[in-house]
């Protein structure tokens, strides 16, 4: 049987609808995938990232926002976009992600 393959966009969309309490059970059917797909990453550890929250914590602590000089979102979600891609033999249970760039 050959495996689906789902866009970004379809990813994307499947765990913004998880995210705001469609039940599992429904969304899984809906897409036509296992509850092992949808869970395929259990815990994301970011370093900052490029975000409004963080432009607001930077003000707060008196420190310069340079979202340059952070995580961005893009890059974030195509490590988890590749993570759920990886063939059902491979669980990913921790996905840490730092910037490159050390000030």
């Amino acid at each position: 049987m050959k495996r689906k393959r789902f866009s970004v966009e379809q990813i994307v969309a499947v765990l913004k609808q998880a995210d705001v309490g469609v039940p599992v059970a429904e969304l899984i059917r809906q897409v036509g995938i296992t509850e092992q797909t949808l869970y395929r990453v259990r815990t994301v550890y970011l370093g900052r990232t490029a975000t409004s929250m963080q432009e607001a914590l930077f003000r707060q602590e008196g420190k310069v926002y340079e979202p340059q000089m952070l995580l961005q979102p893009e890059d974030v979600a195509s490590v988890i976009v590749h993570a759920l891609m990886l063939p059902s033999t491979a669980e990913v249970t921790d996905v840490s992600i730092r910037l490159m760039l050390k000030t």
